[in-house]
């Protein structure tokens, strides 16, 4: 090689190489850690400790396309709990839900039934349609809280008419919106779901809370599913990753669409080893998180706060407009607070690193808006008549008006 040539390649080199730190990299990342735990927004938002880092750190180095021990081992504990024959790691939940419903379906016309609030019907950008090919019928559950079989029943699709869509799965979510499904709804629904060749598939997305309000075993929570999708880095505070298990045939068919999908990925080891760790240390944590989210309901009850939706394990949603207060109101006056609380409308989710002072901070910031809008002339009389509607979304933005 030439001099020049050399040279050339050094200057090459310069162009490529890249430096991700900066030099307050540390004072940042310390930074960042008080902002999650005094963050409502998700519980997605949590990091690894360095407690999980120097864990994960000693875990394999295999190739996952091809064979990884950790990430192996960890597929197959989580099948083995939940009762299943085989797990599959992939990288996110929504990939994890659409993998399941294209591997159970097999070619259209079918239909996928499902809570008109659910993740896969709402928050996967139309998967099962556009992978599957698949139409979904949303339902609205009567009692406002779950989905039972009086709910199903009604609106499943089958026969021969060429009109029409057959329903092929039914498709579950618990939590869902924080609320725990009662297992006995869940066994009835499966029950009557297999007497007419229907499939069961889980967004098990949160299901760890379940088992941790509940007492019951991940196997008890699954026993009624062919698939379940069971998130790690939500909950479980795992930087990244889902396992997707059932059957050994249907988790060798979903290796194949995980692949299609763009979903194979390398050296997992080390996402494996974030998962065991959270599985480990950070599961056992989940009744203090509830403990927080009732803590936070309470003080908004105290308050005259009105509560959309109860704590039943880590989330809540909550309506200021009975104390006069607008949810932009509450989003802005936190974040100028001296220790800077983040929201965005009417979701409050604790997670494993929430602060508990972040909540009795928050509560103090409603006190205060309470009181500055009773000087200021404002009653309960006040308030804007609620509108009945049909289907009551407790999802609510914070949106400043114009």
């Amino acid at each position: 090689m030439s001099s020049l040539t050399d040279i050339r390649f050094a200057e090459l080199a310069q162009e490529i190489a890249c430096d991700v730190h900066s030099e307050t990299q540390d004072d940042d990342n310390i930074l960042k850690i008080q902002e999650i735990s005094r963050t409502f927004v998700s519980d997605t938002i949590t990091v690894p400790t360095k407690e999980m880092n120097a864990y994960a750190l000693g875990a394999s180095l295999g190739d996952d396309v091809y064979f990884e021990p950790s990430t192996a081992f960890l597929e197959t504990h989580v099948a083995k709990i939940t009762g299943k024959e085989a797990g599959l790691f992939l990288p996110t939940g929504t990939m994890s839900n659409q993998v399941a419903i294209r591997t159970h379906l097999q070619q259209p016309p079918y239909s996928v039934i499902t809570d008109a609030r659910a993740h896969i019907y709402r928050m996967e950008a139309g998967g099962a349609a556009f992978h599957s090919g698949a139409n979904s019928i949303p339902i609205i559950p009567a009692n406002e809280h779950h989905l039972t079989w009086e709910d199903i029943e009604p609106r499943i699709v089958s026969g021969t008419d060429v009109h029409v869509a057959p329903t092929r799965i039914i498709a579950l979510e618990n939590t869902l919106n924080g609320t725990i499904i009662p297992q006995d709804d869940v066994i009835e629904i499966s029950k009557n779901a297999r007497s007419r060749g229907i499939i069961m598939h889980l967004d098990g997305a949160r299901i760890w809370h379940v088992a941790a309000e509940t007492g019951l075993s991940m196997k008890e929570l699954c026993d009624p599913f062919e698939s379940v999708s069971l998130c790690l880095s939500k909950g479980l505070g795992a930087p990244i990753g889902t396992i997707l298990v059932g059957s050994k045939p249907f988790i060798t068919k979903a290796r194949w669409f995980r692949k299609l999908f763009g979903g194979g990925m390398r050296q997992t080891g080390y996402m494996a080893g974030c998962a065991a760790y959270a599985l480990t240390y950070n599961f056992p944590m989940l009744p203090h998180v509830h403990a927080l989210a009732k803590r936070m309901q309470q003080g908004l009850e105290e308050l005259g706060v009105g509560i959309l939706s109860p704590a039943e394990t880590c989330m809540l949603f909550y309506d200021p407009s009975p104390i006069g207060v607008e949810y932009w109101e509450v989003v802005e006056r936190a974040a100028q607070l001296p220790d800077p609380i983040k929201l965005n409308g009417s979701r409050l989710l604790m997670h494993v690193q929430t602060s508990p002072q972040a909540i009795e901070d928050f509560l103090e910031l409603l006190r205060a808006l309470k009181e500055e809008k009773a000087a200021a002339g404002w009653r309960p009389e006040n308030a804007p008549p609620k509108k009945k509607t049909l289907f009551r979304d407790v999802y609510v933005k914070a949106v400043r008006p114009t």
